[in-house]
């Protein structure tokens, strides 16, 4: 290969990189609306947010900040259990969950206090937030480049728990966290709040709306980004 088709095929990698980078980065930016419009519908947050949600009300700290010192505390998880086998890459999972932080509170005040009247306006939303979370999701997975803190902390216990695979463990992972959330909540704030039956569905349904949304998704990413 000549050095001029070399440089061509150099400076091809390094954009289609940019543009993993910033689909990544625009699946977080979806991801964070589709957790605002949840908070805004009362109905309950996904699962991965439940725990921030409830300690920002608590803590009375914006949930962007609470977002970035819960999923801080997963990658030191991450460390403590993977120890020698961590890998120090894995630490760029602080940046993106900083810019998670940081989208999340702009999506809070982007959408502001809109929410649609009666039940079924609050179900509406929660059916809005729940196909943003899964889009989102299946953008920044579909980059494969680096997962989120919850993630890496999931796939983190699953290799050190042999035969169990990663979904068997990320239904626990989810189950300790809501519950954690659920005891802080009704400990600190004498009711239940952030959990409710869309956290359960969101738990449910994210992964089921993901499958239609890959499909469509991934083969346009794949053209653009490998």
């Amino acid at each position: 290969m000549s050095e001029s088709s070399a440089a061509l095929s150099g400076g091809v990698r390094a954009r289609k990189f940019v543009y993993r980078i910033l689909f990544y980065v625009l699946g977080l930016l979806i991801m964070a609306f589709g957790v605002a419009i949840s908070v805004n519908s009362e109905l309950g947050v996904s699962t991965v947010n439940s725990l921030p949600y409830v300690i920002s009300l608590i803590t009375g700290s914006n949930l962007g900040t609470c977002v970035i010192i819960v999923f801080g505390c997963y990658i030191v998880v991450q460390i403590l259990l993977l120890r020698k086998q961590f890998k120090w890459i894995n630490l760029t999972q602080i940046i993106f969950s900083t810019i998670f932080g940081y989208f999340t509170d702009f999506a809070k005040f982007v959408v502001g206090d809109f929410a649609l009247p009666t039940y079924f306006g609050k179900l509406v939303m929660l059916a809005v937030s729940i196909v943003m979370i899964a889009v989102g999701v299946s953008m920044y997975v579909g980059t494969k480049l680096i997962n989120m803190p919850m993630e890496g902390m999931t796939s983190a216990i699953t290799e050190l728990l042999p035969g169990k695979s990663f979904h068997q463990v990320k239904v626990v992972v989810d189950c300790i966290v809501v519950v954690a959330a659920l005891v802080l909540s009704v400990v600190f704030l004498h009711g239940l709040y952030g959990v409710r039956e869309g956290t359960i569905l969101c738990a449910l349904l994210v992964g089921s709306a993901m499958k239609p949304i890959q499909k469509v998704l991934l083969p346009v990413m794949n053209r653009i980004c490998f």
